[in-house]
């Protein structure tokens, strides 16, 4: 059995998330809900994106699409150094 992530990181951050599945369920359901009602004042609409991604650790429909998002973003990613890189080039030759 593959053991589940410890933390997420996105960008520079890192965030830390609970081990028992219930903490995670527990957590990722309360986020949403916090997030679906974003339009209070304290809370607030990052707590949805940020609920399903904790609950896509232990649900396989979530996990699935985060996987998907993680690999365009992965690709992307690739895509723009290989044209920064290019670019790099070009711009020696030019001068």
């Amino acid at each position: 059995m593959i053991a589940p992530q410890r933390e997420f990181r996105i960008g520079r951050k890192t965030i830390k998330i609970p081990q028992t599945p219930f903490a995670r369920k527990l957590l990722g359901s309360l986020l949403v809900v916090g997030g679906i009602l974003g339009f209070l004042p304290i809370l607030g609409f990052w707590m949805l994106p940020l609920g399903l991604l904790i609950l896509s650790i232990d649900l396989p429909t979530l996990r699935k699409y985060r996987r998907k998002i993680s690999i365009k973003m992965e690709k992307r990613k690739r895509n723009q150094s290989v044209a920064d890189a290019l670019n790099q080039t070009q711009n020696q030759d030019l001068a």
